[in-house]
């Protein structure tokens, strides 16, 4: 017989930013509802991730920016305070302490069950406890897997058997190490080099085996951020592969050794080269599903593939997308589907920001994808700063911005911005991506001048309207 304690309208196994929502939600719509967290309520995003990479790179961005003010330049002396920056990176994430976000999830009738989820059968889920006890919950309607993702450390001869840096470790280091070597030219890889670099690192090297940074991006955005990297001394290596890496001492220098024969010694390599979902020791086989990849979800989020549609996977597990906000929408999707008000999920419209400076900001489809999506592709670019909004602001700024028109349909397929702060452009972007908004009609979105917002009117003059 079930202990009626342990049995809830809703279970959620992960207590990240996907699981909180979708808890909030439910738990507001009177629901009675489990949130099994192992860890910290908030997850990755809050204490690991978003959170603390962006009050790294805060500093060293404000910094920057005044230096390409005169006037403001003038009064710049010295660099970041490295010691105060990592002290507010504490605050911020609360000294990972997760009270406060415990309390939120009190505060809307959910129940938070500490130890590690996995599915037991059918709307079973069993909770192992840190302290080793096994606890069974069980689902009236729905389970719901917001377990996200984890990171990928490549094949690397020797790499698995040396002590190194994982994003976790980057976002709550202690202290700045003299020498960084990046593994990985994406957002967790160049965020962190940049981040580091200003707040005193002397040595910074970007391995990437890509042609380019931000390989998954417009090939200009990356070559852009890497013109920024090399002004700044950063070393960025290109198309280029690791052959074995090497720490003869665990707490000496590492060495790691390239393709091309050359080495590079850092004090800590930093390894960025992706996540995969979280899926290991999930009990996915217990309910038919393979551990081995993402759950594949429908439109509603439910999991293919399981009788019943009561299992639900949001967030990075599902493979989708894996951006905190795009989690929290399918959080949201999920969540209203169990509540009896469905929806279908939207994902061409997803939105990205790398908050390096110049910061890249892209929604939609690149110029490539499109293409190799079969569209009628018409491309028109505008230099980010070439507008007054952005020539007040200072000296030196650069960048391009980008949109990808369906030529047939005159509507938006993906937009790119690369700048200082062009992350607060991308919304109208969005907006526009996920309304159909035609080019014609944009025409008449007036922006204010002198804003950078006019980069909007350029392009669309660019594009012949």
């Amino acid at each position: 017989m079930t202990d009626s304690q342990d049995t809830f309208d809703v279970v959620v196994i992960g207590g990240g930013p996907a699981g909180e929502v979708a808890a909030g939600r439910l738990g507001q719509g009177g629901l009675q509802v489990a949130l099994v967290e192992k860890e910290l309520v908030g997850g990755e995003c809050s204490f690991w991730a978003c959170i603390p990479s962006k009050s790294l790179l805060r500093p060293g961005e404000v910094l920057a920016s005044a230096r390409r003010v005169p006037g403001a330049k003038e009064a710049v002396k010295g660099g970041v305070d490295a010691a105060v920056a990592l002290r507010r990176r504490d605050e911020v994430t609360h000294g990972w302490d997760d009270t406060s976000q415990v309390r939120w999830l009190e505060g809307v009738g959910a129940r938070l069950v500490r130890g590690t989820g996995r599915l037991a059968g059918p709307r079973k889920v069993e909770v192992r406890t840190a302290e080793g006890q096994t606890r069974t919950l069980t689902a009236r309607r729905a389970v719901m897997v917001a377990t996200g993702s984890a990171p990928v450390v490549p094949p690397v001869p020797g790499l698995r058997d040396i002590r190194i840096w994982n994003s976790r470790d980057a976002t709550s280091a202690k202290h700045v190490p003299r020498r960084l070597l990046v593994l990985g030219g994406g957002v967790v890889g160049v965020e962190m080099a940049q981040a580091f670099r200003r707040l005193g690192t002397e040595q910074v090297t970007v391995l990437e085996r890509m042609s380019r940074l931000l390989a998954k991006e417009e090939p200009f955005a990356g070559d852009e951020l890497k013109a920024a990297f090399d002004e700044e001394g950063i070393e960025v290596r290109v198309g280029t592969g690791v052959e074995r890496v090497q720490r003869p001492d665990p707490t000496g220098p590492v060495t790691v050794t390239l393709s091309d024969g050359s080495e590079r010694v850092g004090d800590e390599l930093l390894v960025a080269t992706g996540r995969r979902a979280a899926t290991a020791g999930l009990g996915l086989d217990t309910v038919g599903l393979s551990p081995e990849r993402p759950i594949e979800v429908d439109a509603q989020l439910r999991a293919v593939g399981v009788e019943g549609g009561w299992l639900y996977a949001v967030g990075d597990v599902n493979g989708l997308a894996l951006l905190t906000h795009m989690g929290k929408y399918q959080a949201s999707i999920a969540s209203n589907h169990i509540l009896g008000k469905p929806v279908e999920a939207d994902h061409r419209a997803v939105p990205r920001v790398i908050f390096t400076d110049p910061q890249v900001a892209a929604v939609g489809l690149t110029e490539a994808g499109a293409l190799e999506a079969g569209h009628e592709v018409r491309t028109v670019r505008y230099g980010t700063n070439d507008v007054a909004g952005a020539y007040v602001r200072g000296a030196g700024n650069r960048g391009t911005s980008q949109l990808v028109v369906d030529a047939k349909k005159g509507v938006l397929l993906g937009a790119t911005f690369v700048g200082p702060e062009v992350g607060e452009l991308l919304h109208a972007a969005t907006i526009a991506l996920v309304g159909q908004v035609s080019l014609t009609r944009l025409w008449h979105a007036v922006p204010s001048f002198p804003t950078v917002s006019e980069v909007w009117l350029r392009l669309l003059e660019t594009y012949g309207l």
